[in-house]
């Protein structure tokens, strides 16, 4: 028999991940979380997860740089970083993105860098 479960996850009192973002609902295969007003800042060195991403830019502006190309990320643009692939951000201005993540990054320490 299928979870049947509702499950309702308030930002306000979401936990918090060493990089700063805050976990909101998780499923056994997917999940979310929210990057609220990232401060500018240099790109830092390209990392590799197990899990991909997709996210959505609420407001703010980010450089997603990814296998050797650079995407920038306005308020309304959504985008794809494939399982396995070199990325990383380079914030702005004030950043506030909705990802993502299959697996949940959150589980066996997929997400510490």
């Amino acid at each position: 028999m299928p979870d049947t479960s509702v499950k309702k996850v308030s930002s306000e009192y979401s936990p918090k991940g060493e990089m700063g973002q805050k976990y909101l609902a998780s499923g056994k295969t997917v999940a979310m979380r929210l990057w609220q007003d990232e401060q500018p800042n240099e790109a830092k060195e390209p990392t590799v997860r197990e899990y991909e991403t997709v996210g959505y830019v609420i407001n703010g502006r980010a450089e997603l740089h990814l296998e050797g190309q650079m995407v920038l990320l306005e308020p309304g643009d959504s985008w794809v970083v494939q399982k396995g692939a070199s990325h990383t951000y380079k914030i702005l201005e004030p950043f506030t993105a909705v990802e993502a993540t299959s697996p949940p990054a959150q589980v066996h320490g997929r997400d510490e860098a």
